[in-house]
């Protein structure tokens, strides 16, 4: 017995903010100096790197559960079931409801039960809360959610991924250029036909690796003393991605039963275009293959990265048709991964 999704939905906000959003921002760096280049160089090379060039913002009367009802709502109608059977919410993000022009993060009750008093459930048995796991949360809500259901506490379970970024960026950090707004949702339930989920793994590294992604003041000292961002270390980031993540990735799918040739999509998170592909390729390396074409689908170009969205987004639009070169058959083999906040790696193997 393992669990299967009946119904994946995304909310994609309709904000569309092009590189040249970004023209008359004043660029710092961490020790307080003005960035030599221009904007437009910065842009350039934030495209060459990244590979985005487009991302959607919110628009300024919803919060971060707002985009997770919305997705919630689509899941829950591409799966055809009474939202009264379900057994938990569990609402993956990072830094609560931002309302637009504010800084403070609002995340009592959870984002989870906000959900489902606006869904208006009435069974006081399906249990509602939150997960923070950075950007590899919704991956996390999901194998949450296969163990209850594979340990018989729960039939049927809705896992949400939702994030608005664009209001915890420090507007004169560079890497504030990266980060979107957007969700994604799936319904998960019992299954013994075949399909769902074969294999999972998570990890936490926290010894060295804590702080590479965190919360740290503005860059503009005189500015914003005392407000705290979004700050990471591309870097190290992108070092210790390319070391542990497909190592993590083909122990998971090793443990799946599946060979390598049977592989069939690497749906991985969206958070920057040359990572993710040094990361497949090193995954196959790891099998002393060369990494095949149309393996890995793409669309933080015009998405950006919108953390614990990413995922769920990319799946329903790959689902939908939206993405002409992929698609999804029954019977098909995905390897799910991400990396984020934690330092946090996790992934799944799942058969449709």
């Amino acid at each position: 017995m393992t669990s299967k999704i009946i119904g994946v939905g995304n909310y994609i906000p309709s904000k569309t903010i092009t590189n040249l959003f970004f023209d008359e921002h004043h660029f710092i760096n961490k020790n307080g100096e003005s960035l030599k280049e221009s904007n437009a160089v910065i842009a350039n090379k934030l495209k060459d790197i990244t590979g985005i060039e487009e991302r959607r913002y919110a628009s300024d009367q919803q919060v971060t559960s707002d985009l997770g009802l919305i997705a919630a709502q689509a899941a829950i109608q591409d799966s055809g079931i009474d939202p009264e059977t379900l057994d938990y919410i569990i609402f993956a993000h990072n830094f609560g409801d931002v309302r637009a022009g504010t800084v403070q993060s609002d995340a009592v009750p959870s984002l989870a039960a906000r959900v489902k008093h606006l869904l208006r459930i009435k069974n006081n048995f399906c249990v509602a809360y939150d997960v923070l796991f950075g950007c590899p949360g919704w991956i996390e809500g999901m194998i949450q959610a296969n163990a209850f259901i594979r340990s018989g506490i729960a039939k049927r379970c809705l896992v949400i991924g939702a994030e608005t970024l664009s209001r915890v960026v420090d507007i004169h950090d560079r890497d504030s250029m990266i980060y979107a707004d957007g969700a994604g949702a799936a319904i998960v339930e019992m299954s013994n036909d075949g399909s769902g989920i074969k294999s999972h793994l998570s990890a936490s590294y926290t010894l060295n690796e804590k702080d590479y992604l965190y919360f740290g003041k503005s860059y503009n000292n005189e500015k914003c003393q005392d407000t705290k961002y979004i700050k990471m270390d591309g870097r190290k980031i992108y070092e210790f991605a390319l070391v542990n993540v497909p190592d993590a990735m083909k122990k998971c799918f090793d443990e799946s039963g599946y060979t390598i040739d049977q592989l069939s999509k690497i749906i991985i998170h969206q958070a920057n275009e040359k990572m993710d592909e040094a990361i497949v390729k090193r995954f196959y390396q790891l099998y002393d293959l060369p990494m095949p074409e149309n393996i890995m689908p793409m669309v933080i170009s015009k998405l950006g990265n919108s953390s614990v969205a990413t995922i769920p987004t990319l799946l329903k639009m790959i689902l939908d048709g939206e993405l002409p070169a992929h698609e999804i058959k029954k019977g098909d083999i995905l390897l799910f991964a991400s990396v984020g906040a934690g330092m946090n790696v996790n992934s799944f193997v799942y058969q449709f």
